[in-house]
């Protein structure tokens, strides 16, 4: 996946994580509390490798972009 789409299903693993838990909450379900704990846990990981995959392809473009540059 690249970085956006990372970052994408991040965003709704978090939101479906978020409304697990307010769900289990609301019927009084700690199973499903504790699903939507997970995957808004999985979300904040997703999201946190995009911005990764970002920052790594924005740094290789400084690098190409110097090397050009110096030909």
């Amino acid at each position: 996946m690249g970085s956006t789409s990372d970052k994408a299903s991040g965003i709704g693993n978090e939101a479906m994580g978020k409304i697990k838990q307010g769900v289990g909450a609301a019927v009084g379900s700690d199973k499903l509390r504790a699903e939507g704990a997970g995957q808004e846990i999985k979300g904040h990981a997703q999201q946190a490798v995009g911005n990764a995959k970002e920052g790594i392809k924005n740094a290789a473009d400084k690098v190409a972009d110097a090397v050009n540059k110096k030909l």
